[in-house]
């Protein structure tokens, strides 16, 4: 069962987050190492990934955006962590530093690659892709393509992760995060 724990505004230094204790023979992903690189890429991907979604929904809808779907897509916030949360097992901790653009969540657990993929796209999914899909269906659910393409451009730390995970994690392999960075490692 899943416990969420609110731990406050994250103070930059990695050794204060929840860790899982390091697996023997842990392999890092190579991925950004501090938090200031880890921002500018995440919100680097998010503005491209915008672009091409929003050049999407303005080509569909020829309005900018809706105001409630925008609205919408910053309430999402925190259900998508949770979201996030509810694939942990035990305790999960939600973090944020709304100043470098950032809300997440860590917790010791650890996940197979299938779970650690689903768990950072579930979120996107139900708050993205779903949403956009409807309106790409239905022009006129602007409200919905708008929540929908906020919401794919703020998962853009998450396909980060799953793409590490596709690229980096061997079969049979699990993961677990230490700090802002995520591990992995054959199990004995």
């Amino acid at each position: 069962m899943t416990k969420f724990h609110f731990a406050g505004r994250y103070n930059g230094d990695p050794e204060s987050l929840i860790t899982h204790e390091h697996e023997e023979n842990h392999v890092p992903f190579k991925e950004a190492q501090d938090m200031n690189k880890l921002s500018l890429i995440m919100n680097g991907m998010a503005l491209l990934i915008g672009i091409v979604v929003f050049g999407i929904y303005w080509l569909l809808s020829n309005t900018l955006f809706d105001i409630v779907g925008a609205i919408l897509s910053i309430v999402v916030m925190i259900p998508h962590e949770f979201l996030h949360g509810l694939c942990f097992k035990g305790d999960v901790y939600m973090y944020e530093n709304l100043k470098k653009g950032m809300l997440f969540v860590v917790g010791p657990g650890t996940f197979s690659k299938a779970e650690f993929i689903f768990m950072c796209l579930l979120p996107n999914i139900v708050f993205g892709f779903i949403p956009y899909i409807i309106f790409l269906f239905d022009h006129s659910q602007t409200m919905l393509g708008t929540l929908g393409a906020f919401s794919i451009a703020a998962g853009a730390g998450d396909y980060y992760n799953v793409w590490n995970a596709l690229t980096q994690m061997p079969k049979g392999s699990r993961t677990y995060m230490h700090g802002m960075n995520s591990f992995w490692y054959m199990p004995q």
